[in-house]
């Protein structure tokens, strides 16, 4: 299935629960382990180990078997990965603390990061 088709997936399953902050990030040629980060945040532990969860669950309805999932029973930081898009899905103080979105955004101006956020 097409990177695409599988982030609309991720980022349809993250809706349903109610994903604060989605962000999509194309970390193609900075990166050997995926193609695609899909970052989230959610309300509280139990709101992120849901939504991992569910995403586990919606992408298996649809033939996609996650490679590993790791989190789903600390809250904090969930992972799900799907080898060409990884699904990070953290507290909102974990995700401030780890700034994926500054960390592989290393290479953007920051007049383009500012840019691409307002979107």
């Amino acid at each position: 299935m097409q990177n695409e088709k599988v982030i609309e997936l991720v980022v349809a399953a993250l809706e349903d629960l109610k994903a604060k902050d989605i962000e999509v990030i194309d970390v193609q040629g900075k990166s050997s382990v995926t193609d695609f980060m899909v970052v989230s945040s959610g309300t509280s532990k139990r709101h992120v180990m849901s939504m991992a969860v569910n995403v586990g669950d919606q992408l298996k309805e649809q033939g996609i078997t996650p490679i590993s999932s790791e989190g789903q029973h600390t809250g904090d930081w969930a992972i799900v990965d799907l080898s060409d898009v990884v699904v990070h899905i953290l507290t909102t103080e974990a995700r401030e603390l780890y700034d994926l979105e500054k960390l592989w955004r290393f290479d953007m101006k920051p007049e383009a990061i500012i840019e691409e956020s307002a979107q």
